[in-house]
């Protein structure tokens, strides 16, 4: 009778009076073959859709190794065929690129799929019909519950990193006692990772927090604008939390005087780079006086509160006192402002005040000026030679009006 091969692994069956003077090799053969079965590797490359594994009789073969990974570039969902009537377990690694399924088939059964993007390793087993995956959706038994988590230790590269998110961590349930210390760090919290749920009132303390450990990645933005204020004008909540800010319209530091002059006189004004309102105080000229006992009007005066916009040069120009009764001159800087002369009193009237129309502030000269525009008793003065009066046995004569002054202050000082 001649040898017959088994069903699962095709060794030879040797029957006794068979094969005389060749048992030693044939049985080295089957001894090969049992060693493929038990411990035997083979890198397969896949090329096209559907692969079949070959089971020879008494001959090395590929479906016969204990570990097979799968290998190459599919360019499909493929199959991987074992012929039925089988039984035989294998540890297959999926080693194969593409975004494609692969499926292990005991011809005409079920089989074992890995997904377009599992590339790793189960265990499979072949009941000659069927391909079944070994792994722990069908392995029965549980943890016991008197083991602790650390005879289990699950170390970085079991884990995701997205896996861990605070939704899977009980408020407490992470105490500072189960925690290096220097273990968390903040690259190691994601922006607002951490929820107020899982936070006691009373557990964040300074001495907790280390030294930068809070940087502006952790942070949630505010609606303010990043950026610098002038004069600024600020809304803080209860967290101290600046939520609004603008800038103010009058500069910032004390007036700085920048320009002082006494009339007649003119010339340009031209502004600092950085100022961006100016004070303006400005006289005209008072009114002259004539041949009689009456005064001349005082000059106008006035404050002018001007905001400015870069760049600001204008001309001004500075009155002069009236002479001989006549009236003083305007003082002005354009586009800020004008005051006007007081009056001439050339005929024993008083002459009239000038204005300072438009001004913020506005007075009488004479409270303003620490110089009079006319004196208390007759004195020499230009003109003609007074001469007395019967009437009032007082003299009489001409007197010139005080003249204008201009003073410009600015918002660039400290």
């Amino acid at each position: 009778m001649a040898s017959s091969y088994s069903t699962d692994l095709k060794l030879e069956l040797m029957v006794t009076g068979e094969n005389s003077g060749t048992w030693g090799d044939k049985t080295n053969t089957n001894l090969n073959l049992l060693q493929q079965a038990i411990a035997g590797y083979q890198s397969i490359a896949l090329t096209s859709t559907n692969t079949t594994l070959a089971m020879t009789d008494a001959t090395i073969s590929d479906a016969r190794n204990a570990v097979i990974e799968f290998t190459g570039t599919i360019a499909a969902n493929s199959t991987v065929y074992v012929a039925s009537g089988i039984e035989k377990t294998y540890t297959i690694k999926n080693s194969t690129t593409g975004a494609f399924t692969l499926a292990l088939n005991q011809v005409g059964g079920s089989s074992v799929i890995w997904g377009t993007t599992e590339k790793n390793i189960k265990g499979v087993y072949l009941n000659g019909t069927n391909a079944n995956t070994i792994d722990l959706s069908t392995l029965g038994g549980a943890i016991s519950t008197s083991a602790s988590i650390g005879d289990f230790v699950i170390g970085p590269n079991e884990l995701d990193t997205a896996s861990v998110t605070s939704v899977k961590i009980a408020s407490f349930a992470v105490t500072s006692a189960a925690l290096d210390t220097s273990s968390v760090t903040s690259v190691k919290i994601g922006s607002f990772a951490v929820t107020s749920g899982a936070l006691d009132t009373a557990s964040v303390t300074s001495v907790k927090i280390a030294a930068a450990a809070v940087g502006a990645t952790q942070l949630a933005n505010t609606n303010v604008t990043a950026g610098s204020y002038t004069a600024a004008s600020i809304t803080v909540d209860a967290q101290g939390r600046i939520t609004a800010a603008s800038s103010g319209s009058a500069g910032a530091g004390m007036g700085i005087p920048v320009l002082s002059a006494v009339g007649p006189a003119s010339g340009t004004y031209t502004a600092s780079p950085t100022a961006n309102r100016i004070g303006v105080y400005m006289w005209a000229g008072a009114g002259g006086k004539g041949n009689g006992l009456q005064t001349g009007g005082d000059g106008g005066y006035g404050f002018y509160n001007k905001p400015i916009t870069q760049p600001f040069s204008q001309p001004y120009a500075i009155g002069a006192g009236g002479t001989g009764g006549g009236s003083g001159g305007a003082t002005n800087v354009a586009n800020v402002g004008t005051v006007n002369g007081g009056g001439g009193a050339p005929n024993n009237a008083d002459g009239t005040p000038g204005n300072a129309p438009g001004a913020s502030l506005v007075g009488n000269r004479n409270q303003i000026m620490t110089k009079a525009n006319y004196y208390s008793y007759p004195v020499p003065c230009s003109g003609p030679s007074y001469t007395l009066s019967n009437s009032y046995g007082s003299g009489r004569y001409t007197q010139p009006g005080v003249e204008g002054a201009l003073i410009i202050f600015e918002n660039t000082g400290t």
